[in-house]
């Protein structure tokens, strides 16, 4: 039974603001569960359900009292002003070769988001091929994923309501730019792969689900099917289904040359996964009902196809490679003995790996930092490629018959630029490169590396002006993630340019759990190794005020997600080591976040209370939600997450905040600012800047 809300909680928004805020009222239940013996109350679990009334109600009342205080910050107008300025400049995506022509994203500056456009090469003239803007003027459909046919007749194109991970799958004709009736629903952490002959692609999706489950609902049964252009969703082929795994994430995708359909079956979010292929025969015939034949089933490793050359299959993998790998397989005698290697596991972890022009671009990590390397297909290093700067290479797109290839450069200081490389004359131009919006030479970037509690070397990137005299006082931001094995690299954002304007600092730290170093690097931070992430986040803000660069007052914390996670775990821990904590859309209830959408999928990298009492007692020493003790003084606080949020549902942070309130012990702020029609991940343009100017504005009227 779901308890109302008090009368007071309207007398409270209405009240003028005061030194001690007056909080809505969230009433407590007397709702517990019990794992292994021990009862653990949770008091505001009518929280989770996002479409009660009493929900609606507390959330509105919420963000009333959030806004009227972010309305008192005065540099909240100009940060919005300023970051507008700064945000308004190209950003070009990475192209995709089909056809002979290229399709990539562009936004020309301000636009809600970027449209999809199409050239017939490198120095044809582009035209707008399909528009966002104009499909939903006010952002609130998202354009999240397009895929142009091998012929480049059509192009697959994705929307997805508020940005959630749920979208819809539709078809345009590329020479008239006109929408054909398809419509492929109940798709979701799949991609569009076309067969070569262009007639159809190959996609996953769920069964439907309930209009008011939509958002919550546990994940199960992911099929495969393939689309035939022009006809209903009814009429899909299936390709592959597995009702004795319910819980896994299964999708599939045609090898470029359009030979060989390649399937993933994966437990979850860990990078182990099965290997299966069907041999299409006639690339331009291709029969989408050929059988499967395993290639892996044994759950024991990373196996991803690069590509393939004739019948062999070209495999990254962390088999006996923690650091990873690259092997060779031939579908005719898929049997391990059989197996060759190509790149054998180097000093540093292999971040990505592409086949171009009959070479293997090989992508690593050097403390962090990107190196692209050229590799033959017989296993010899044939020499590396000279990138713009030091930084991150954050993607690469090309053909595997082409002798030149994309990719993406970015670092904390440069905005993403698209790169043209020319395999044969060894150099690369910039493709449609953007324009500077601040002066980059007034500051610097320092790798800094951290000791954490048990020895370990914890790198960080150090963006701050030139010449910072480091006495202690410099407002200070500090973000991470730290886990599944995500490797977070430097990379430019507007935001962080605004935020060093201030006179700020602004700090990524790489933390166990991540990729950064390979896999041992992320084992090293899951699961009841947990703590280790924790540890090496606070070692990295004990650094930086030992270093003098700031002090606990002047020191904020972000993150989102698992980095949500993070920055609650740390701020119940240690909270008088920070002036500011800035949680994001993140998991805080650790002892049932694995009970909406797909967080079943994230028991092997955290552990299930419920299943698992060993689990049970390491998630709930650390989990966010249940270590906020009342009376203790914890930094000032502003919760972000959406309404369309069904990766992470709100009702983790919606239950964070209520319980942050009622244990308070000072008069810092904790307020919660929920977006509407916005996602785990997706703002339109005007919104992100709203809400960085927000959080930014918070961050520096608390830390003084």
């Amino acid at each position: 039974m779901r308890l109302r809300l008090s009368p007071l909680l309207l007398l409270a928004v209405a009240a003028p603001l005061s030194a001690q805020l007056q909080y809505p009222a969230s009433n407590e239940g007397d709702v517990a569960d019990v794992y292994h013996g021990t009862r653990v109350p949770d008091p505001y679990r009518w929280l989770e359900d996002q479409n009660a009334p009493e929900t609606a109600a507390w959330v509105a009342a919420q963000n009333a009292l959030t806004y009227s205080y972010l309305e008192t910050l005065p540099l909240r107008d100009s940060l919005r002003e300023r970051l507008t300025t700064l945000w308004d400049y190209r950003k070009t995506g990475l192209p995709e070769l089909e056809g002979g022509m290229l399709f990539y994203r562009e936004n020309s500056g301000l636009q809600r988001q970027a449209p999809l456009l199409v050239r017939g090469g490198p120095g044809a003239e582009p035209r707008v091929l399909l528009d966002p803007n104009v499909l939903s003027p006010n952002g609130s459909t998202s354009l999240a994923n397009t895929s142009a046919s091998p012929d480049a007749r059509y192009v697959a194109y994705a929307l997805s309501e508020g940005g959630a991970d749920w979208q819809d799958v539709h078809v345009r004709e590329v020479a008239t730019g006109r929408d054909l009736a398809d419509t492929v629903r109940w798709v979701r952490f799949s991609g569009i792969s076309w067969t070569r002959d262009g007639r159809g692609f190959f996609y996953a999706r769920y069964p439907e689900r309930p209009a008011n489950q939509k958002l919550s609902a546990e994940l199960r049964d992911q099929t495969l099917y393939y689309h035939v252009v022009g006809t209903s969703q009814s009429e899909d082929r299936l390709i592959h289904r597995r009702p004795d795994l319910p819980t896994w994430f299964l999708g599939g995708e045609a090898t470029q040359d359009g030979r060989y359909l390649v399937v993933y079956l994966s437990r979850g979010t860990d990078p182990k996964n099965r290997l299966y292929v069907a041999d299409l025969g006639d690339p331009l015939h291709p029969d989408v009902a050929a059988p499967l034949r395993p290639i892996v089933e044994t759950d024991d490793a990373e196996y991803t196809v690069i590509g393939n050359v004739g019948g062999t299959l070209y495999v990254r993998t962390n088999l006996d490679a923690p650091r990873r790998r690259v092997i060779a397989i031939d579908v005719a005698r898929p049997e391990r003995s059989a197996w060759r290697e190509i790149v054998p596991q180097g000093e540093h972890a292999m971040e990505d790996v592409r086949l171009y022009g009959g070479q293997l671009v090989v992508h690593r990590l050097l403390d962090v930092q990107s190196r692209l390397e050229l590799w033959d297909l017989t296993g010899g290093h044939v020499g590396d490629i000279a990138l713009p700067d030091v930084g991150t290479v954050s993607g690469m797109s090309g053909r595997e018959g082409e002798r030149a290839f994309y990719f993406a450069f970015t670092s904390m200081l440069s905005p993403s630029t698209v790169y043209r490389h020319d395999l044969d004359a060894a150099r690369h131009e910039a493709f449609e490169p953007p324009r500077h919006t601040f002066d980059p030479s007034l500051y610097e970037t320092t790798q800094l590396f951290a000791t954490s509690a048990d020895g370990t070397r914890v790198p960080m990137f150090v963006t701050a002006r030139r010449g910072l005299v480091r006495d202690g006082s410099h407002p200070t931001m500090l973000y991470a993630y730290g886990g599944f094995s995500v490797s977070v690299t430097p990379s430019f954002s507007p935001a962080t340019v605004a935020w060093l304007e201030q006179g700020g600092v602004y700090v990524v730290a790489n933390l166990r759990g991540g990729g950064e170093y390979g896999e041992a690097w992320h084992q090293a931070g899951m699961l009841e190794r947990k703590q280790n992430v924790f540890d090496d986040f606070i070692a990295a803000a004990e650094h930086l005020v030992r270093e003098g660069y700031t002090s606990p007052s002047r020191l904020a914390i972000r993150g989102g997600s698992n980095g949500g996670l993070l920055v609650g775990a740390v701020m119940a821990q240690r909270p008088e080591l920070f002036g500011v904590a800035l949680p994001a859309v993140g998991v805080m209830d650790m002892l049932r976040y694995d009970r909406f959408t797909g967080g079943r999928a994230w028991v092997d990298e955290y552990g299930s209370a419920t299943d698992d009492a060993a689990a049970f007692a390491y998630l709930m020493k650390y989990s966010p939600l249940h270590n906020l003790r009342a009376g203790t003084c914890y930094p000032a606080t502003l919760v972000t997450t959406a309404d369309h949020d069904d990766r992470v549902v709100p009702g983790h942070s919606f239950k964070f905040a209520a319980t942050l309130q009622a244990a308070q012990g000072c008069d810092h702020p904790a307020l919660i600012r929920v977006e509407t029609q916005g996602s785990h991940g997706y703002r339109p343009t005007d919104r992100q800047i709203a809400e960085i100017a927000d959080v930014w504005a918070f961050a520096l009227a608390n830390l003084n």
